[in-house]
């Protein structure tokens, strides 16, 4: 068997989130599922392991899973587990080698969308800003037992269309971190706190309470392994920049439609 390193699309609020759970329909339930009548072996053999957790609501473009595969050629394997695939869209493909970790990837990017009415746009700026680099995001997370320090790298900023798209890039993000980070942005940038509010809890000098904003405006856009090359799907609506794009005014129109 092959070990291979599969990227996949999905629409968060058609599951419980991603991880396999007791109960609920979750990413990883049905994505195993879908290998299993494919693979024709066990769980075991497949040794499935994901990249990213998402939670209940949040969607993907690009998260990655790990696996044992039965194919020799990747292309006729991800076509084999898309004509099976249903709301799940298995991107593309790349061999690796039996040691290799989904965990350790260059980066990974996410993109929050949420309207900008009412927002100040240069405090929302200076807000984000406050994020980069290295920090605790001890109250900007749920720390799940784990170490709380990280480096956000890049937040980028577009205004368009009466909404405001945030773009996060880093090596990895903790437990409803950017969730609770665009919550502060949101909330300086309409006046319910202020930049000092968030310098304090960041420097954990103060318990502040920014809310965390919505799970289903939240996208994981792609985890980078910029050292591999991967083999696209046949017929993929998501193999162009153009087509991601559509899907993600997709996105924005589902979130609009339920406010």
């Amino acid at each position: 068997m092959n070990r291979v390193l599969v990227k996949i699309a999905y629409l968060g609020d058609g599951f419980n989130g991603s991880q396999i759970q007791p109960s609920g329909r979750t990413v990883e339930s049905v994505v195993l599922e879908k290998l299993l009548i494919v693979m024709r072996c066990s769980a075991e053999e497949l040794d499935l392991k994901f990249s990213s957790r998402t939670d209940k609501g949040v969607n993907a473009l690009g998260n990655a899973i790990l696996f044992n595969s039965i194919f020799s050629d990747n292309a006729v394997m991800l076509k084999a587990l898309n004509a099976i695939g249903g709301d799940i869209f298995f991107r593309s493909a790349c061999t690796v080698p039996d040691d290799f970790n989904v965990r350790y990837a260059s980066c990974r990017i996410y993109r929050y969308v949420l309207p900008s009415k009412g927002m100040d746009m240069d405090l929302a700026r200076q807000c984000a800003d406050i994020f980069l680099g290295e920090h605790d995001f001890a109250r900007f997370c749920r720390p799940d037992n784990k170490p709380t320090v990280a480096n956000v790298e890049r937040i980028d900023m577009d205004e368009r269309d009466g909404l405001l798209i945030l773009e996060f890039e880093a090596r990895y993000f903790l437990w409803n971190m950017i969730r609770r980070i665009v919550a502060a942005i949101h909330s300086v940038s309409i006046g319910t706190h202020t930049l000092d509010d968030v310098h304090r809890a960041l420097d954990d000098l103060q318990e502040v309470n920014f809310g965390v904003a919505r799970p289903d405006a939240l996208t994981l856009m792609d985890v980078v392994y910029d050292w591999l090359e991967f083999t696209p799907a046949d017929g993929s609506q998501f193999s162009s920049r153009k087509d991601e794009e559509s899907f993600s005014q997709g996105l924005r129109r589902t979130f609009f439609d339920s406010l």
